[in-house]
């Protein structure tokens, strides 16, 4: 089977919806026939290389895919996490339709934004809600399992036996991060030395280059970073000490080819442009959590993996890719899951 056919087959997402129903109005189509739809970025700015740049693309996507006379799209960016609330008081006071939020950073906004405007409907990029608000649709993405893919291509091309983790701020979401990378590294290759370390930031580019220069010191030389501006600054010392690095959420290969070996990624602009075709054809919902998974090619490794990945590797991870498919790895998606499954 060909990797990409493996890993990018497009998106089919699986749906688990809420136990609270109803959508604001939503569920037919809507008279005027334009929509109009709002993204925030988080902090890490709209041209991030990353989430934020996906979700972005993925709305001009659907704009030029269904014609401006059916959709209208607009950014704002978030400087600092004090914008959030306003942005989102500028696009209700525009009448959007649907107002976007990037990142689990904007949950608590998100959420009380849902409680205050019942009409106007929202969506978030990686949250989900305990209580998930009914006009609140959260797209969520198995990040555990695409990074245990590139942790695996990881234990399998070390050289030094020893690779690293840089993350952003802890959280759940970036946990999966974590502890999926952790758990293919092991898997491979189970005397891998791993180091993980988070920048407290999404922004700082010159804290990432700053500690991926210290790792390589210290005989890391393949780093996989969640991290936004960090990991591109993190990329830049791997292109500047010729070490290998993995990039995340979209393919950032192009930011240094020579270098980066894989790409974790999450089919954002795909799952936007269907988001967004539900909506005009009228089936859409509020408060639903949509699940985007391996085996459904919402997540998986970037094309460009062939490039610097020997065949052997790239045969190993597809039949280990397989096996997640079929249930017979079980992935972690946090500490504990880890110690239960790796158990160091």
């Amino acid at each position: 089977m060909q990797f990409k056919k493996l890993f990018m087959t497009g998106l089919s997402i699986v749906m688990m919806s809420s136990l609270l129903v109803g959508c604001g109005g939503n569920n037919a189509a809507k008279e005027e026939n334009v929509y109009k739809i709002g993204m925030i970025s988080d902090t890490g700015g709209v041209h991030d290389e990353s989430f934020n740049q996906s979700t972005w693309e993925g709305l001009q996507k659907a704009e030029e895919k269904y014609g401006k006379d059916n959709v209208q799209v607009k950014y704002v960016e978030s400087t600092q996490e004090a914008d959030y609330v306003p942005n989102i008081e500028t696009f209700v006071e525009e009448d959007l339709d649907l107002i976007i939020g990037v990142g689990y950073k904007m949950a608590d906004a998100i959420e009380t934004a849902a409680k205050n405007y019942p009409d106007t409907q929202f969506a978030i990029i990686d949250h989900s809600y305990e209580t998930q608000p009914e006009n609140v649709t959260s797209l969520m993405y198995e990040d555990n399992t695409a990074s245990y893919l590139a942790g695996l291509i990881a234990g399998k091309m070390t050289k030094t036996n020893k690779v690293a983790f840089i993350g952003g701020i802890e959280s759940p979401v970036l946990a999966k991060f974590e502890y999926g990378y952790k758990a293919g590294v092991k898997a491979a290759n189970p005397d891998c030395e791993v180091i993980a370390r988070y920048a407290n930031t999404f922004s700082d580019s010159a804290l990432g280059k700053s500690i991926a220069n210290q790792m390589h010191k210290d005989g890391v030389d393949i780093i996989f970073t969640a991290a936004g501006a960090v990991g591109t600054g993190a990329i830049e010392a791997a292109k500047e000490n010729n070490k290998m690095a993995i990039g995340v959420d979209v393919d950032q290969s192009p930011l240094a080819p020579d270098n980066i070996i894989t790409s974790t990624m999450k089919n954002i602009d795909v799952s936007i442009i269907d988001l967004v075709g539900q909506m005009i054809d009228g089936t859409y919902k509020g408060g639903e959590v949509v699940l985007n998974t391996l085996a459904s090619g919402g997540v998986g490794l970037s094309d460009t993996t062939s490039k610097n990945v020997p065949q052997d590797v790239m045969e190993y991870v597809e039949a280990e890719a397989q096996k997640i498919k079929d249930g017979e790895i079980k992935v972690p998606s946090n500490e504990k899951e880890y110690q239960e499954i790796v158990g160091k």
